[in-house]
C-alpha cells in the first residue's frame, strides 16, 4: 500500500496501462514505521518497499501495455513481483474505459532461521530459508473522462494461487499463497473558475482481501501546476501529508505518515518519482479546460 496510491496504480489495476496517451514511468520507494526494532536482536525490521512502472498506448493494438516491478521486506519474509499485461481501450461515452489482464509472477521467500518462537523446537515452525514461486493473473477496469473524474475496480491475485507446502519437522499443510486482494478507487478534478492556477484533486481508495478492509480519503491542491500539498486519511492507521513538485516534466513527491494507532509506532516516509513523456497519437481532438490532466 502506497500513500501516494494516484501515482501507482499500475502496480494494483492493469486497466490504467496507456491511459496516460504517453510514455508513463514512475519509482517509489516506502519505508514505514522508520527505525521499528526487533525486541530480541534489536535488528532494524521496519517494512521496505520498492516499486517501479511503465506503461505505453499502442495504438494498433488498440489500447496500451505495462511492465512493473516490486520489491517487498517485511522482517525475514522478502517478495519480488513482476508485473506483465495488456489494457483495451474503449470510448464509451464522454470517457475511456480501459480492460486490462496482466500475468503476476512472484517470487516469495522467508527465511525461518531469523525467527523467534517461543518453543525452539516447535515442529510446525520450518527452519531454515523456504522460496516458491507463484504464478497469478491481475484484473482491472479503469473508466475516466479526461480532466473530470476516473472510476476504478480492480483485482490482484485473482486465482489466489498456493505454492508448494513448507518444509517442517513435521506434516504440515502451510504452503506459499497469493493474497487475492480487491481495490475500488474513484478521483475528480475541480478547477477553480475565480482563480484558474487551483486546482483540487481529491480522490478515494478503498482495498479489501476479505479478511481486512482498509479505506483511504485524500485531497491534493495544486498550483500552477507545478506545486501541490495534500493530505490522506487512513482509516484506523494514520494521518498522511504529501507535498509534490513538477520540475521540467518531471514531478517528485513526497509523503510521511502520521500514525495513529496508539502503539508508539513512529511514522512512515514516502518517495516517489515519475515522468510522462507524451506522444502524438494522433487522436480525435477534445476540448480540454485546463493544460493539465492528472
Amino acid at each position: 500500500m502506497f500513500t501516494n496510491y494516484s501515482n501507482s496504480y499500475a502496480v494494483i489495476n492493469p486497466g490504467f496501462y496507456g491511459m496516460s496517451e504517453g510514455v508513463n514511468a514512475m519509482a517509489t520507494y516506502r519505508n514505514q514505521w522508520t527505525g521499528f526494532k526487533d525486541d530480541v536482536t534489536g535488528d532494524v525490521v521496519s517494512p521496505r518497499t520498492f516499486f517501479m512502472s511503465a506503461d505505453l498506448p499502442i495504438r494498433v493494438l488498440g489500447g496500451g501495455v505495462g511492465l512493473s516491478i516490486m520489491k517487498d521486506q517485511l522482517g525475514f519474509e522478502s517478495n519480488t513481483a513482476v508485473n506483465l499485461g495488456y489494457s483495451y481501450h474503449l470510448d464509451l461515452g464522454m470517457g475511456t474505459l480501459g480492460m486490462g489482464l496482466a500475468f503476476s509472477f512472484n517470487n516469495r521467500s522467508i527465511d525461518f532461521s531469523k525467527a523467534h518462537p517461543l518453543n525452539d523446537n516447535d515442529p510446525v515452525i520450518p527452519s531454515g530459508q523456504q522460496s516458491d514461486m507463484l504464478f497469478d493473473f491481475n484484473f482491472g477496469l479503469y473508466y475516466e473522462v479526461e480532466e473530470m473524474f476516473y472510476i476504478a475496480a480492480s483485482t490482484t491475485n485473482l486465482l489466489e494461487r498456493k505454492g508448494k507446502a513448507l518444509e517442517g519437522k513435521s506434516s504440515s499443510s502451510a504452503s506459499m499463497v497469493g493474497d487475492r486482494t480487491f481495490y475500488v478507487m474513484a478521483g475528480y478534478e475541480y478547477q477553480f473558475v475565480s482563480d484558474p492556477r487551483f486546482v483540487i484533486n481529491p480522490s478515494v481508495l478503498m482495498l479489501s482481501d476479505i479478511a481486512s478492509t482498509q479505506f483511504n480519503a485524500s485531497a491534493r491542491l495544486w498550483y500552477n501546476n507545478k506545486f501541490w500539498f495534500g493530505v490522506n486519511y487512513r482509516y484506523q492507521e494514520s494521518v498522511d501529508v504529501l507535498v509534490g513538485i513538477v520540475i521540467k516534466g518531471i514531478q517528485i513527491s513526497y509523503a510521511y505518515d502520521i500514525n495513529t494507532m496508539g502503539l508508539k509506532l513512529p511514522g512512515s516516509h514516502e518517495v516517489s518519482v515519475s515522468y510522462n513523456f507524451k506522444l502524438d497519437l494522433d487522436k480525435s481532438p477534445r476540448i480540454y479546460r485546463s493544460i493539465r490532466y492528472l
